[in-house]
């Protein structure tokens, strides 16, 4: 008799798993029979953090949030600045019982911290959407309590998933990486067409800013900076739609590469101008 394969329908992997065995992002598995998220309740790192560190520049500027991650990614990117929990398979915070918060205990955090500006919580780090049910959890909790919840992710996630977490979501930041199909596949492990319908759905229901990272040789030249803002200014309100251009520095799997030249970043940013109104230079 076969051994029972469920496929997680979490992001574009699909991941198909027997019991015990752990999806690509480390952060979900099949246990007892059902896929489930590791990382529910597991918090790596926390900061009260300031808006524009997420970043995002139109979004209650000033402002301070409760910035919290997990660990695990679906992606791979080689130039991951988190790469110590993106990479992680969590064991060392699974194992520290100081590092289990759950929905309730970070709701009431998130509400102590109002006197201090706070807004609400993030979900950053990592990449939140892989433990979406902490997200949703917390997040009904925020709404009882008037407090905001930000994303900041890199937006590689199945509309089914998208569909439950939005309508609880107040503002993102979304990685748009690249503007190449064949960089996110074969470089990130991603898929750029799901990211876009990521980014089109948020769009529509939240406050939305994207970050492009620019890594020298991957997606440093006109012509992808121009087809990617192209892309941003056909959404609906698209030329209003906050982009930062961030500068790489040398991390994780390219400590060869030399960082991003200054003047490069900001040659891109004249050029994102052309058909954006807000364009940040970042890491500068």
């Amino acid at each position: 008799m076969s051994e029972e394969r469920r496929a997680c329908s979490v992001c574009p992997h699909r991941c198909t798993l027997s019991e015990g065995q752990t999806g690509l992002c480390r952060a979900r598995g099949m246990r007892s029979g059902e896929i489930v998220p590791l990382n529910y309740g597991v918090v790596s790192s926390i900061a009260l953090d300031p808006i524009e560190k997420k970043p995002l520049a139109c979004y209650h500027p000033g402002s301070v949030i409760l910035s919290v991650g997990s660990f695990g990614c679906n992606l791979r990117c080689p130039f991951c600045q988190n790469w110590e929990i993106s990479a992680s398979d969590g064991r060392e915070f699974v194992r520290d019982a100081d590092c289990h918060l759950p929905p309730e205990k970070l709701a009431e955090l998130a509400d102590r911290l109002r006197g201090r500006g706070n807004l609400g919580v993030a979900f950053t780090y990592n990449e939140p959407l892989i433990g979406w049910e902490y997200v949703r959890d917390t997040a009904l909790l925020l709404r009882e309590r008037e407090l905001r919840t930000v994303l900041v992710t890199n937006g590689c996630v199945n509309e089914e998933i998208a569909e439950q977490i939005l309508p609880l979501t107040d503002a993102l930041n979304i990685d748009l990486k690249c503007f190449r199909a064949e960089t996110y596949e074969k470089l990130l492990g991603g898929e750029l067409e799901t990211v876009k319908r990521f980014i089109d759905m948020a769009a529509e229901r939240c406050h939305v800013e994207l970050t492009t990272l620019i890594v020298p040789g991957m997606n440093d030249s006109e012509e992808e900076i121009r087809a990617l803002t192209e892309w941003i200014a056909s959404l609906p309100n698209g030329e209003d739609i906050p982009l930062h251009l961030t500068r790489f520095f040398p991390r994780y799997k390219m400590t060869d590469r030399r960082a991003t030249e200054r003047q490069s970043i900001l040659r891109l940013v004249s050029l994102a101008r052309e058909r954006l109104r807000r364009v940040y230079p970042g890491n500068m």
